[in-house]
C-alpha cells in the first residue's frame, strides 16, 4: 500500500508539464559522477528546470571548472515564484545561460532571466532553437511525456542523462532505442534514486516519505531510473553466470508460444543454454551488449505475451547469450 502510494503521488505530479517533483542534489550527485569524461568543452542544456531553484542547475555550476563545460543552459515552463512550489502561473517561460566567466552570478535573481515569448515548453520553438545549441540534456522531464520528451532528443540527435519511471522501458519506443544500442539505463535506479522534494501540499504517509534536515518533504517511489546514451563503465560488465540448465531443466519451463525457457531471476540465467531466453525487464540494469542479444519484447510467436502452461509472466525480454562458455555445453553432452 506504500509504495502503491508513493507511486501514484509520482505518477499525477508527473502529469503536469510544470513539474512538481524536484530532483534532490545528492541523487544527481550520485549519478553524474560516473561521466565526467563526457562533458569537457560542452553545452549541457537543463530544459525543465528553473535555474534559481534547480539542483541540475546547482549541480552543474558548482561542477563548471571541474567537468570543463563551455555553457550551461536551463530553461522552465512558465513563470514560477522563487520557491520551490508555486501554484500561479504566468504566461511565459524563460531561460538562463551560464558561461562561468568571473563576476557572472551562479545564482540569477528573476532579473537576470530571459523571458520566451511563449510558455517555455520543452517542444515549443524557443526551447528547440535552444536545444540545437546544446550538446548533453541532462534534467528530470515530465513523466507523462516522456516517449515524447526521449522523441525529441533522438530527432536532434543530442546526448542525454535523464529521469524516467521504470516502466518507460517497457515502451515500444524506448524498448527499441535500448534494442538497437542508442540508449541504455544508467548506473542508479530503484532504491538507488533517494526520493523527490515535494510541495507542502502532497500528503506524507507510509515509510517510504520523510522530512530531510533542510525541511525538504521527500517521497520515495523507488521506481524510477536513469535512461542515458553516455556510455558508463556499468555496460560493459559480464554478468557473472552460475547456474546451468541441463540438469535442472524443470526450473527452466517452455513457453507455450515461442522456442524459449522462462527465467525468472536475472541471477539464474543459464550459462550452458544456447538458445532464446524470457528474463525480466530488471535484466536491462545488468545487460552488456558484448555479452548478451536482446531480440523482443513481451510477444511470441503468435504476438500475444508469452505463457507458460497458459499463464503469463510479468514482462519478459527475450535474450540470447552471444557469448556461451563451449565447456559447458561439451561437459553437460558428456553427463547425459
Amino acid at each position: 500500500m506504500v509504495r502503491n502510494a508513493t507511486n501514484e503521488l509520482l505518477q499525477k505530479a508527473k502529469k503536469s508539464k510544470s513539474d512538481e517533483f524536484y530532483t534532490q542534489l545528492s541523487d544527481i550527485e550520485s549519478e553524474l559522477q560516473h561521466y565526467k569524461s563526457h562533458f569537457e568543452n560542452q553545452v549541457v542544456y537543463c530544459n525543465c528546470d528553473d535555474p534559481r531553484i534547480s539542483n541540475f542547475f546547482n549541480y552543474f555550476t558548482s561542477n563548471f571548472k571541474e567537468l570543463g563545460l563551455k555553457k550551461i543552459i536551463t530553461s522552465c515552463y512558465r513563470e514560477q515564484v522563487k520557491n520551490l512550489f508555486n501554484t500561479e502561473e504566468d504566461e511565459k517561460g524563460f531561460f538562463f545561460e551560464y558561461t562561468g566567466t568571473e563576476g557572472e552570478k551562479n545564482k540569477p535573481s528573476s532579473t537576470d532571466l530571459v523571458y520566451f515569448n511563449g510558455d517555455g515548453d520543452f517542444r515549443s520553438s524557443e526551447s528547440i532553437e535552444l536545444l540545437k545549441q546544446s550538446d548533453i540534456v541532462v534534467t528530470n522531464p515530465p513523466f507523462s511525456l516522456f516517449r515524447e520528451y526521449v522523441a525529441q532528443l533522438v530527432k536532434y540527435d543530442k546526448k542525454f542523462l535523464i529521469i524516467g519511471n521504470i516502466n518507460a522501458i517497457t515502451y515500444k519506443e524506448i524498448f527499441k532505442l535500448i534494442k538497437e544500442n542508442k540508449a541504455w539505463l544508467g548506473i542508479n535506479l530503484g532504491r538507488g534514486i533517494s526520493g523527490f522534494i515535494v510541495p507542502e501540499h502532497y500528503e506524507l504517509y507510509g515509510t517510504e516519505t520523510r522530512i530531510d534536515n533542510s525541511g525538504n518533504r521527500i517521497i520515495s517511489p523507488n521506481n524510477c531510473l536513469w535512461l542515458t546514451n553516455l556510455d558508463n563503465f556499468k555496460r560493459h560488465e559480464d554478468i557473472e553466470l552460475t547456474k546451468r540448465y541441463f540438469g535442472n531443466e524443470v526450473q527452466y519451463p517452455k513457453y507455450d508460444n515461442y522456442d524459449g525457457i522462462n527465467v525468472n531471476k536475472t541471477q539464474d540465467i543459464p550459462i550452458d543454454y544456447k538458445g532464446y531466453m524470457g528474463v525480466p525487464i530488471t535484466f536491462l540494469h545488468k545487460f552488456n551488449p558484448e555479452q548478451f542479444e536482446i531480440i523482443k519484447f513481451r510477444k511470441g510467436n503468435d504476438d500475444k505475451d508469452l505463457s507458460v502452461n497458459g499463464k503469463c509472466p510479468y514482462f519478459r525480454i527475450l535474450i540470447k547469450n552471444k557469448r556461451i562458455q563451449t565447456e559447458y555445453i561439451d561437459l553437460t553432452d558428456q553427463e547425459r
